[in-house]
């Protein structure tokens, strides 16, 4: 695995990509599994999700009403992650640092 790997190529594209996208995804699981867990609940899998969610969803709740229910906020924080995606996507193309297939 030399530079002739494009995944270590073009790691600057592909480690911020990767780290949104495991952010946005890890939002939406967190909303699918608060529909069946309770929001105090001592279940393992319930508390990582939150440990690793929560920075997010913080930043995002700053940024919304207070009359906002949390579920909500949740999926505010999915979309918000998912465009910062599409613009860090945007960026790479305008700067031509985009990986290219050849």
């Amino acid at each position: 695995m030399g530079a002739s790997n494009p995944l270590l190529a073009y790691w600057y594209f592909h480690l911020p990509n990767f780290i949104l996208a495991a952010a946005m995804y890890t939002v939406l699981g967190r909303v699918l599994l608060g529909l069946i867990v309770q929001p105090d609940s001592s279940n393992y899998i319930w508390r990582a999700f939150c440990r690793i969610t929560d920075p997010f969803i913080w930043l995002v709740s700053e940024l919304t009403p207070r009359a906002t229910a949390p579920v909500v906020i949740w999926l505010f924080c999915f979309v918000w992650l998912f465009w910062l995606r599409v613009l860090l996507l945007n960026l790479f193309l305008v700067f031509g640092a985009l990986p290219r297939m050849n």
